[in-house]
């Protein structure tokens, strides 16, 4: 993304007679660019391009699907409205300088907001334990309150917020669905996946099977990594990749987060009551989906290919032990 491309929109976000310097690609985005604007006078902003040449997904059957709550969060549309929700719970999200959905200054949907240029909070927890403790504990506040929430039925937020309803009768039979999908677009890559496919698939009903019915249904971030929180100056924790913002079992929330960081870390982030139920189907269907979906990754041009392929590797290997034999 070249300089000249984003300076009508630099000028329009920040204004006050500041030229814009230089764009810096940042790293992390799969499915949007992702830019860091730098003026004359330094002041900062991020820039957030949903072009198609930016998304590295192949092609899928549930692209743009939002009855599909597990179809890929892409657009302006859900980054819009993720962060009004969350901003209506007290939670902290970048400022929006700049919405431009009429392509005025660039050829494709694109916002501009708010930049956190210091450490993501993983970097922080790990770098400095002690320094991140009032950062972890605020998004342990955050996190409550998205919990504390109750929507009328359960799908992504852009879709319910507007009086929409999903697909599917139920979480678990959404999460059972998908991690079928998962299932059977893993088996075509990978040979070992194939071989273990009756296996997992019997294990998944089962899984589901014990999982009794419930209706309640909070707010769920869906990958909420703590590289997904940067932290403002003040120390609050600032949640960003905010497109699959849902509402859905709290459960699915806590399975990201065990199967994403160490226990000495998520355990900070630990809720009592959890259904242990839940989180074992839940917590299958997330090893799936992270085994299928960097498999599919790879087949595009995806520049980082060693990390995508240990994270299938990690998910296939921990998924593949649930069903050997003995």
């Amino acid at each position: 993304m070249t300089r000249e491309r984003l300076t009508g929109a630099a000028r329009a976000a920040l204004g006050g007679g500041r030229r814009l310097e230089s764009v810096e690609r940042l790293a992390g985005g799969s499915r949007k660019g992702v830019y860091r604007l730098t003026m004359d006078d330094l002041t900062t902003a991020v820039a957030y391009v949903w072009e198609e040449s930016e998304n590295y997904w192949p092609t899928a059957e549930a692209d743009g699907d939002l009855t599909d709550v597990f179809s890929p969060g892409v657009g302006l549309d859900l980054f819009e409205a993720a962060h009004l929700r969350l901003e209506a719970l007290g939670l902290r999200v970048p400022e929006v300088y700049l919405v431009d959905r009429n392509r005025t200054h660039h050829p494709a949907d694109l916002a501009v907001v708010e930049d956190f240029p210091g450490e993501n909070l993983m970097t922080l927890l790990h770098r400095d334990p002690h320094a991140a403790e009032p950062t972890m504990a605020r998004l342990a506040e955050a996190m409550a309150a998205m919990r504390g929430h109750r929507a009328p039925s359960f799908g992504k937020v852009a879709l319910i917020d507007r009086g929409g309803s999903s697909r599917a009768e139920s979480c678990e039979n959404a999460a059972h669905d998908f991690a079928m999908a998962c299932l059977a677009e893993a088996a075509s890559r990978d040979r070992r996946i194939a071989d273990a496919r009756d296996r997992l698939e019997a294990l998944l009903r089962e899984l589901a099977a014990a999982v009794r019915p419930r209706a309640a249904y909070s707010v769920v971030h869906g990958e909420l990594g703590l590289d997904h929180v940067l932290v403002d100056p003040d120390g609050n924790p600032v949640l960003i990749d905010i497109e699959d913002l849902m509402y859905f079992d709290v459960e699915w929330e806590h399975a990201f987060l065990r199967l994403r960081h160490a226990e000495e870390h998520h355990r900070r982030l630990a809720v009592e009551g959890l259904d242990e139920d839940r989180l074992a189907l839940y917590t299958l269907t997330q090893r799936l989906s992270l085994t299928a979906g960097p498999l599919r990754l790879l087949e595009g041009d995806f520049p980082d290919r060693d990390f995508m392929r240990s994270i299938a590797e990690h998910h296939l290997t921990a998924a593949l032990a649930l069903v050997a034999d003995g």
